[in-house]
């Protein structure tokens, strides 16, 4: 899988469950409302980047299985999304 391949979304960590797995909310004009499983990426992880519920996260997935993501940056409490469509 090529890094054109991935879908790029923005979203809200609803849930947490064990193993470093997150239920993240798409808010994301893409797939609003959409829920997805998400694992955190490994940099994240050997950072030791934590992640709560209500944190706002850049989400990849696949265009293959749409149910599923990785959660690859973590967005400070102060960010808010760009609102509008994204520049191509």
């Amino acid at each position: 899988m090529s890094k054109q391949d991935v879908i790029e979304l923005i979203g809200i960590v609803e849930e947490t469950f064990p193993n470093a797995m997150f239920r993240v909310r798409i808010i994301s004009d893409q797939a609003k409302d959409h829920e997805l499983l998400c694992h955190l990426a490994g940099r994240m992880r050997v950072n030791r980047v934590r992640i709560l519920p209500g944190d706002r996260v850049k989400v990849e997935m696949t265009p293959y299985d749409l149910k599923k993501g990785r959660i690859v940056y973590r967005f400070s409490a102060d960010y808010t999304p760009p609102t509008g469509p994204t520049p191509s």
